[in-house]
């Protein structure tokens, strides 16, 4: 999709993090923008933010985890501005406890972040799609993944990340074979300067309390500490949101803005697949994040 000025973009999570990034490089390039995000006040903010830069916009407050919300966002867009043309499903959350057993992390954990990170995207695809579809115009899906959709651990987070990357890829090949006016990008970020390690804050009550970080081992405390410092020092999101828009351009699948020695470990894992191999065990992405400096993003 050559052309963005005067047409249309929804993004999920656009009050912080690479959402306002992306919203913010949108409305540089002369879109029209809904921005969905769960925190009101956050969400006001951007709004002035991306209409002082001269963006037409609306913001609609959507629980991406609530289908009745994200059907409400796409009914808000289609009134507002009668067609969507860039659908970026973004909103994302973790728990901090990154490193922790997938089987010791409590059942709560699991709910909530598949409900946002999984569920959200399925019903921001089953909201907006049809409606997309039967426009006729061109158009093009981005999902949020992560580098972490790309490689392994047993944490939910991974685990929601890889079922991103899968629905993503899917959804390409069924654009590509039936010939749709469509395309989809899935969106693999690195480390990247964000609020991600503080998502709890919009943890709803239903999925259990908060992470207590005191309670958890000496290990994971420390390895959240790495985790931390290497976000601060990571990419800025005004560089991921200028790959997003390198990439919908050039209708490019795979958007991997990631430091490079966490590109070099995916290569790793592929080629542990391709070659029958039991898995490598390298450095993890939190041991190579607290050895090298970022580098810039590409």
């Amino acid at each position: 999709m050559q052309q963005l000025s005067d047409r249309v973009a929804v993004i999920t999570g656009a009050a912080s993090g690479i959402g306002l990034g992306l919203a913010k490089r949108l409305a540089q390039e002369g879109m029209r923008l809904v921005l969905a995000d769960i925190e009101p006040a956050r969400l006001a903010q951007a709004l002035a933010e991306v209409q002082a830069l001269g963006a037409q916009a609306i913001g609609v407050a959507t629980d991406v985890g609530v289908e009745a919300q994200v059907n409400a966002l796409a009914d808000a867009a289609f009134a507002r501005f009668g067609a969507v043309h860039l659908l970026c499903n973004n909103a994302g959350v973790s728990s901090p406890a990154l490193t922790s057993a997938g089987w010791q992390s409590p059942l709560g954990d699991w709910q909530w972040i598949l409900q946002v990170n999984l569920m959200g995207v399925l019903y921001g695809l089953r909201a907006f799609l049809p409606r997309m579809a039967e426009g006729g115009d061109e158009g093009h899906i981005v999902n949020t993944a992560s580098v972490a959709g790309l490689l392994t651990a047993a944490h939910p987070y991974h685990v929601s990340k890889h079922a991103v990357v899968c629905i993503t890829e899917g959804l390409y090949k069924d654009f590509k074979r039936s010939g749709a006016r469509l395309s989809a990008s899935v969106l693999c970020p690195g480390l990247i300067r964000t609020e991600i390690l503080d998502a709890e804050r919009n943890r709803p009550a239903e999925f259990g309390p908060p992470t207590d970080l005191s309670q958890a081992s000496a290990s994971v405390q420390a390895a959240n500490a790495v985790f931390a410092k290497a976000l601060d020092a990571g990419y800025e999101p005004a560089e991921v949101a200028d790959a997003v828009v390198e990439g919908v351009r050039g209708d490019r699948f795979y958007i991997i803005p990631a430091q490079p020695a966490l590109q070099e470990l995916v290569t790793l894992r592929m080629q542990d697949i391709a070659q029958r191999r039991n898995p490598s065990l390298p450095p993890t992405g939190l041991q190579l994040a607290a050895q090298a400096p970022p580098s810039p993003a590409g």
